[in-house]
């Protein structure tokens, strides 16, 4: 991404949700409410905290969260979205990968994607459970149930998720659902 402006995320003041979208909205949106320092601010993505530095005036923060520098150009092909990096394998893999159709970047694009499908969903989940629990270590943990719902969050219990976050304001729900994945469970 060349800059931040369009990055998603999620800000709550206290556990109340302020704003939710673009990285600059919600930026902005919090500097016009005042008081940033009772702001949390989620990266909708990975569930984590985002800092924000709101100094300044409004073009002051438009330029500071837009000037982040363009990636540099490695090999690859970068309007299919090929990406250049280092495999460390062993001298039999590397036979093995140079006797498949295709050469080696074929035959670990092809096995990458039959693990992928294989995968059934669960390197996914994992990342949904993740995010939820980043999201929730930050702003919950001092709300009633907490260790039940972290629980129920990596038992992969839906229902139970949902159930036991019942009392928990409405916001803060309706985001961990979100990041869970589990948007659906709480209806």
């Amino acid at each position: 991404m060349s800059n931040h402006l369009s990055t998603a995320c999620t800000a709550f003041a206290g556990t109340a949700l302020l704003s939710s979208g673009a990285l600059i909205d919600v930026a902005l949106a919090i500097k016009a409410a005042g008081d940033d320092a009772a702001m949390l601010v989620f990266d909708d993505a990975s569930g984590r905290v985002v800092d924000l530095d709101l100094r300044g005036s409004t073009a002051d923060i438009v330029q500071r969260l837009g000037a982040a520098p363009e990636p540099a150009r490695g090999r690859g092909r970068p309007k299919l979205g090929v990406v250049a990096r280092e495999v460390t394998l062993l001298p039999r893999h590397w036979e093995w990968l140079g006797q498949q159709p295709g050469g080696a970047s074929q035959a670990l694009r092809r096995l990458i994607d039959a693990a992928r499908k294989a995968d059934g969903g669960a390197t996914a989940a994992k990342a949904d459970r993740e995010r939820a629990y980043c999201f929730l270590s930050a702003l919950a943990g001092d709300l009633p149930g907490y260790e039940e719902v972290i629980r129920a969050l990596f038992a992969g219990d839906a229902p139970a998720f949902a159930n036991r976050m019942a009392d928990w304001p409405s916001d803060v729900q309706a985001y961990a659902l979100r990041l869970a994945g589990h948007e659906t469970a709480a209806q």
